[in-house]
């Protein structure tokens, strides 16, 4: 496919990073890149873009890596397809496909947060010839397994609704979100930072009480450390231009993906792995059992990281030691 030139420089800059937009299949990525060497793949993950790895590009450059955060498909100025469908787990990893054979490459190196952690787990282990290790930060690595996910999260939720229930039906989320997109982000942030989190025992963000909204339950008061207001405004603005159903489309899709990976079940990931987990965080508590499970599940795993006191974002909450492991890994793997 086609390499586009350099993008117009946008509003969201990074320092000594390289717009670029790129032809794949499924449409345009937009990508950030930085550096020279072996191609490292990042991806973000909800509500995130590109931006979310600022921290990590320069660091993952100066170790000698060619460095690349893309917008998944559905974000910033990447393709937005409109059918709820083609943002099932199949088309993400096309998309990765088809980043690295527009940048001239035949294999890389991929670091995913939250969805972007799923999504990097599996593109290596559907193509293991391409994808030739694996970075996941924040959500752990689990097979599949026979429980229909819709079914698994509405048993989550009890007598209230689990976030990724909510999020389903189209439109629903995005009546709450989008009358104030950048209030919504920062009640989203905010309540998921290790700094500033509802205490323990509190209701939970991630649950909805009948008849009301996620925003019911964030926190308020000040932004957490890590974003200040002009990083939320380079979030805002691009979610206020995009609307939040591209993103949101990845969580209607599970049961999707859950149908085209049953012949993976159960499947172990066998690249070279890092994981890097915060303490606080939902995903790393919830999903302890995945993480107990590693060496069977994630027989490559190179070492695994729980960071104390930190929250969901990692890598911006932690951004100097979350940038020591990950090029410690990398040197590793490359080595």
């Amino acid at each position: 496919m086609p390499q586009h030139a350099p993008a117009a420089e946008p509003s969201t800059t990074v320092p000594g990073a390289v717009h670029r937009l790129v032809d794949v299949p499924g449409g345009r990525i937009h990508l950030l890149e930085q550096g020279t060497g072996p191609l490292v793949l990042m991806i973000h993950g909800f509500p995130e873009t590109s931006y979310s790895w600022r921290h990590q590009l320069s660091a993952v450059a100066a170790a000698g890596f060619r460095a690349v955060a893309l917008d998944v498909r559905g974000y910033g100025r990447s393709s937005a397809p409109a059918p709820v469908d083609a943002y099932r787990m199949t088309a993400h990893v096309a998309d990765n496909v088809g980043v690295v054979h527009a940048l001239g490459e035949e294999t890389a190196t991929l670091v995913g947060h939250d969805w972007g952690s799923s999504i990097a787990a599996d593109s290596a282990l559907l193509r293991p010839d391409m994808f030739t290790a694996a970075a996941l930060l924040s959500v752990p690595y689990a097979p599949w397994n026979p429980v229909r996910p819709t079914d698994g999260f509405a048993r989550i939720g009890g007598d209230e609704e689990f976030y990724v229930s909510y999020f389903q039906q189209p439109g629903r989320a995005e009546a709450e979100i989008e009358p104030d997109v950048r209030g919504w982000l920062s009640g989203f942030y905010t309540s998921l930072s290790g700094d500033t989190m509802p205490p323990p025992g509190t209701d939970s963000p991630f649950f909805v009480p009948a008849g009301g909204t996620m925003r019911d339950r964030f926190t308020g008061g000040a932004l957490p450390s890590w974003l200040p207001q002009a990083d939320l405004d380079v979030y805002s603005a691009d979610f206020e231009r995009t609307g939040l159903t591209g993103a949101l489309n990845r969580y209607r899709n599970v049961d999707r993906d859950w149908e085209d990976l049953a012949a993976w079940d159960g499947a172990r990931l066998t690249c070279p792995a890092l994981f890097i987990g915060g303490a606080l965080d939902s995903s790393t508590t919830w999903m302890a059992d995945a993480i107990a499970a590693y060496p069977t599940t994630l027989p490559g795993l190179v070492s695994s990281h729980i960071l104390e006191g930190c929250g969901h974002w990692i890598q911006q909450e932690r951004p100097e030691e979350v940038n020591a492991l990950l090029t410690k890994w990398l040197h590793t793997v490359h080595a």
